[in-house]
């Protein structure tokens, strides 16, 4: 993409995975980027690839759910880099397990970081954009805002209350007038280092529902956002479908789910019931994971779907254009 001036652009979750991958997407454009997240190591490799890649990096190790940390945050980069354009919540935690293996302390952590920390994101980008009056906030949900599934209760739920929060969120800015925007893009199960470091019960190795996305493709819907803010965008087919099978026949997903949500998100081997995981601390503090997981050679590099959405317009046009040609000849025949 060509650099579009040098917009500040705020990444929670900005070490690994979607965060990594989104940082590298506005590093294109030249833009100047603060880099939130716990790991040190795998924040200072973000801060490499921006810088490479053509943007200004600004690191800030901390934990999202800290609210008073994402505030001082927040000041420190306008401090740094002026005015913040963009703010991207996107840092997550989950726990994959049977909701009867689950503590009440596991619920609460997954729900302070995935949906508070949202929300403390959120809170310090209006405390900047509305007096400005712009702005954009962008919230990285899921299909599973939508669609809970079996084996990873918390996260669900805690983008079920993202999305809400947002609903809510939009109608008050409609109401007040307010050009600060905020939109939700929906993902797909995605190739990205979660799965080897979240905390898991399950008895094999985690892994995503497939089929499997690159975060790369998520990177570019969501830097696609920043320039042509919607409502909401969804990502990929299984995103479509899941959400249209869910508004349609729940009941019957249900049942669907049931038979399918377990061994779907479990692949071969056994789970190392010792190795590290993130849910209280960084497992990316020595270590930089980058943005892909295990599954690059079962990941798509593209998404047609989100071409299409993309591109909605321009087809729409074209639609019309062949319709109306096919309509005249069609015309022309019958008074022949």
């Amino acid at each position: 993409m060509k650099k579009i001036g040098r917009r500040v652009v705020v990444i929670t979750g900005a070490s690994a995975g979607v965060g990594r991958a989104t940082a590298q997407a506005f590093a294109r454009e030249g833009a100047r980027i603060a880099l939130i997240a716990r790991g040190r190591a795998g924040l200072n490799g973000a801060r490499r690839d921006v810088e490479n890649l053509g943007g200004e990096a600004l690191v800030l190790p901390l934990d999202v759910a800290d609210a008073d940390a994402v505030e001082k945050a927040a000041q420190k980069i306008e401090e740094e880099f002026g005015p913040i354009d963009v703010w991207v919540n996107n840092a997550m935690a989950s726990v994959f397990s049977p909701i009867t293996g689950m503590t009440a302390e596991e619920f609460k952590r997954v729900t302070e970081v995935t949906y508070l920390g949202y929300v403390y994101g959120t809170l310090a980008a209006l405390r900047r954009m509305l007096s400005r009056n712009r702005g954009l906030i962008i919230q990285v949900g899921s299909a599973l805002a939508y669609r809970g599934i079996p084996l990873q209760s918390a996260y669900c739920a805690a983008k079920h209350a993202v999305q809400g929060f947002v609903d809510s969120l939009r109608c008050e800015l409609i109401h007040d007038k307010s050009r600060v925007r905020v939109t939700m893009i929906e993902l797909p199960a995605l190739n990205t280092p979660q799965f080897s470091w979240v905390k898991s019960r399950l008895p094999r190795k985690a892994q995503p529902v497939p089929p499997i996305y690159q975060p790369e493709i998520a990177a570019e819907a969501i830097v696609y956002a920043s320039h042509y803010p919607r409502r909401e965008i969804y990502v990929g087919m299984t995103t479509v479908a899941a959400i249209a099978a869910n508004k349609i026949a729940p009941g019957l997903l249900d049942h669907f789910l049931a038979h399918t949500g377990y061994d779907s998100q479990q692949y071969d081997g056994a789970e190392d019931r010792h190795r590290p995981d993130n849910l209280w601390e960084p497992v990316d503090s020595e270590r930089d994971h980058g943005a892909h997981g295990q599954f690059d050679s079962r990941a798509a590099r593209q998404s047609p779907q989100l071409w299409t959405s993309m591109h909605r317009g321009w087809i729409a046009a074209a639609a019309a254009l062949l319709g109306g040609a096919l309509l005249a000849q069609f015309l022309r025949r019958g008074s022949d």
